[in-house]
């Protein structure tokens, strides 16, 4: 695969890895390298400097040690506060996941209303409710700070998981309603959520339709990033096209915890990581 486009994708963890999921289902033929900056999260802890910081670390060990050709920053957080700092520290192309999901929300809804699920911090940077304006969208943003725990427990299809995400929507329909909202179009803004998305389509489908009985479509920012992807890195089809039954090549990178990231990173990824390499880019 000496031929072959290297795309690099950056996390703060290993929720990422379901964005990389999404991007070698549509990508096969690329070569990925994906770092987990796992001894410094949670980010959403950190200063705005800070993790731009840390984020700009990453990048450029994924471009200059790496030779990564493309960035993916599959991170809510560090896409929300740290696209520009990234873009500046490393020459490659970089995407966020948030413009995606906003523009993704903006294809589906018929309303122009979208509600969206995420972090607390990713929810208090309102990155996606600028980005939803950037569309011509009104947005709803809740924090749903129980889920990520829950994922990573792998209490995925649990009757907790089910209740705690049946409470958030209801809290979150209710508000919007309050709001005057016609939502009919729900954005998953944290990369452990489209392990959840099964749960979270069933519990939709239990509630009560709203005045309009107005379906709620649900939007996998994973999903619409990798989409994204193959439109800005690919387009002339090399990482998509190449020999039947070639296998993707992949390289898994963490800053700390690497038998945690083996043991939880195939909940994500889909299939196993293989052999998490361990890296230190500082304090």
């Amino acid at each position: 695969m000496k031929d072959a486009r290297t795309i690099g994708v950056f996390d703060s963890g290993f929720g990422g890895l379901t964005v990389l999921r999404a991007l070698v289902e549509r990508m096969p033929q690329a070569r990925f390298v994906f770092a987990g900056d796992t001894a410094r999260l949670p980010y959403g802890s950190k200063s705005r400097r800070t993790v731009a910081r840390y984020a700009a670390e990453s990048a450029q060990f994924l471009v200059r040690a790496q030779g990564a050709e493309s960035l993916v920053i599959a991170c809510n957080t560090a896409s929300a506060l740290a696209l520009d700092a990234i873009q500046d520290a490393v020459p490659v192309p970089v995407l966020g996941v948030i413009e995606p999901g906003a523009q993704a929300a903006r294809a589906a809804t018929a309303t122009g209303d979208v509600l969206v699920m995420a972090t607390d911090a990713t929810v208090q940077s309102h990155a996606y409710r600028a980005a939803c304006s950037g569309q011509g969208l009104r947005s709803l943003e809740k924090a749903c700070p129980l889920l990520v725990p829950l994922v990573e427990e792998g209490w995925t299809e649990h009757a907790v998981t089910e209740e705690v995400v049946r409470i958030y929507l209801n809290e979150l329909r209710g508000e919007a309603e309050a709001k005057g909202m016609l939502a009919d179009t729900l954005v998953l803004g944290c990369t452990h959520y489209p392990l959840l998305r099964p749960v979270i389509e069933r519990v939709i489908e239990q509630m009560p339709r709203d005045r309009s009985a107005i379906a709620m479509r649900v939007i996998d920012s994973a999903e619409s990033t990798a989409e994204a992807a193959v439109r800005l890195f690919d387009a002339d089809g090399r990482a998509q096209a190449g020999a039947a039954g070639a296998e993707t090549e992949i390289r898994c990178f963490a800053t700390d915890s690497v038998e945690k990231f083996e043991r939880l990173g195939s909940r994500f990824l889909g299939r196993p990581v293989g052999k998490v390499e361990l890296i230190d880019l500082g304090g």
